[in-house]
């Protein structure tokens, strides 16, 4: 119970900072200063800048194993992200969805990593 009261915040901070940048990168591809290549790349990274932001504050949280952390908080968010897609939305599971939800999971764990890092800095000055 501990664990999901201080995943809030992690979980709040990847949806939040996907939907912002979504939204800002929808603005730009409408006033047509991004190309379709450039929105299609860009779709990619903000989930994983989001995973890794949420990773970094999960890390920033934990007491140990930081990439333990950042898994749980990146395996929460991940079946949020698959019900939504393959029960609301009915999209097909291909490969390309599997390799992008490891990247997913990856950059998360990665974000947690430093976080836990960043905090044991933090503590000895």
């Amino acid at each position: 119970m501990l664990f999901l009261k201080n995943s809030i915040k992690p979980l709040l901070s990847i949806l939040i900072t996907i939907l912002f940048l979504t939204l800002i990168l929808t603005f730009f591809s409408y006033i047509n200063w991004l190309g379709p290549k450039t929105v299609a790349v860009l779709k990619i990274i903000i989930p994983i800048l989001a995973f890794i932001i949420g990773g970094f504050m999960i890390g920033k949280r934990s007491v140990a194993k930081g990439w333990m952390a950042g898994l749980k908080i990146g395996l929460i968010f991940l079946v949020i992200l698959i019900l939504f897609n393959f029960l609301g939305l009915n999209h097909k599971f291909k490969i390309f969805d599997l390799i992008y939800y490891l990247i997913l999971l990856t950059s998360s764990m990665f974000g947690s990593i430093i976080g836990i890092n960043k905090k044991s800095d933090d503590n000895n000055v």
